[in-house]
């Protein structure tokens, strides 16, 4: 049973993963994401002033790529806060090595946790689907070893997969691959309380009210566009070994002052 702080007390924060750390789907009126590690953090720096923050998560990540390009860089930065979510795109590809994952997932771990006060690992979230139903398998199998983990070295976990708001159709963008920026809150929410601060939003795990579904031709409409669109680059993009991060670079690389996210 993991421990949570009761009155924490923490200067910085460094976030490492893949696309769901950087912020995609919310996105700002410039074309740049925001998320939940932006929403977390402009909360701890309104909490605390001088609050330092990097953001080293890139879209696309495997998680060999972060331990390689991330890892070391995060725990040198030798931060309050660091959270890691990494692993889940693996489990997408058409072969994956669980056993692989396991083992760097551990590695990740093993070198951050003495790195900080406090490690945050998650369960990520999962919409329902026909798509990433086949997949299912593997990412339980990755939340166990997240689970063992973060028991193993005193790390706390944020569990969005068994969140039923954010298995709701409604908190994901049209990609059906990443949350809203309504999403994105909520799993700021939930890693805010998990941390052990006050709820600001008690019901996040409240699915929104449910919508009238759409009629069938706007269903196959819909599922046409989104093939087109999302799912056919994607898995383009998985049976090439091609990224959608490929050449880019982090976010917020250094551990700086944060004013907050734009509105």
């Amino acid at each position: 049973m993991q421990t949570i702080p009761p009155h924490p007390s923490y200067s910085s924060l460094v976030a490492v993963g893949d696309s769901f750390t950087e912020g995609m789907s919310d996105l700002l009126p410039d074309g740049s994401y925001r998320g939940w590690a932006d929403l977390l953090a402009a909360r701890m720096t309104a909490r605390t002033p001088g609050f330092r923050y990097a953001n080293l998560a890139v879209r696309g990540k495997l998680i060999g790529q972060i331990v390689d390009e991330q890892v070391e860089v995060a725990a040198g930065m030798r931060a309050d806060v660091v959270t890691l979510v990494g692993g889940l795109n693996d489990t997408l590809r058409p072969a994956c090595d669980m056993g692989r994952v396991r083992g760097l997932l551990t590695e990740a771990v093993e070198r951050l946790a003495p790195s900080c006060k406090q490690l945050v690992l998650m369960r990520s979230p999962g919409r329902r689907g026909p798509v990433l139903e086949r997949f299912r398998p593997r990412m339980e199998e990755l939340f166990a070893c997240v689970d063992e983990l973060a028991e193993r070295h005193g790390a706390l976990v944020v569990d969005l997969y068994g969140a039923p708001s954010l298995a709701d159709p409604q908190m994901w963008d049209v990609d059906r691959l990443h949350l809203t920026a309504e999403g994105h809150r909520r799993v700021a929410e939930a890693v805010w309380q998990t941390l052990g601060h006050a709820a600001e939003d008690t019901e996040w795990r409240v699915p929104l009210p449910a919508e009238q579904p759409p009629g069938w031709l706007t269903r196959r409409t819909t599922d046409v566009r989104f093939a087109r669109q999302h799912l056919l680059p994607w898995i383009g993009r998985r049976l090439t070994g091609r990224s959608s991060g490929d050449g880019r670079p982090p976010k917020r690389p250094e551990l700086l002052p944060y004013e907050g996210p734009a509105a």
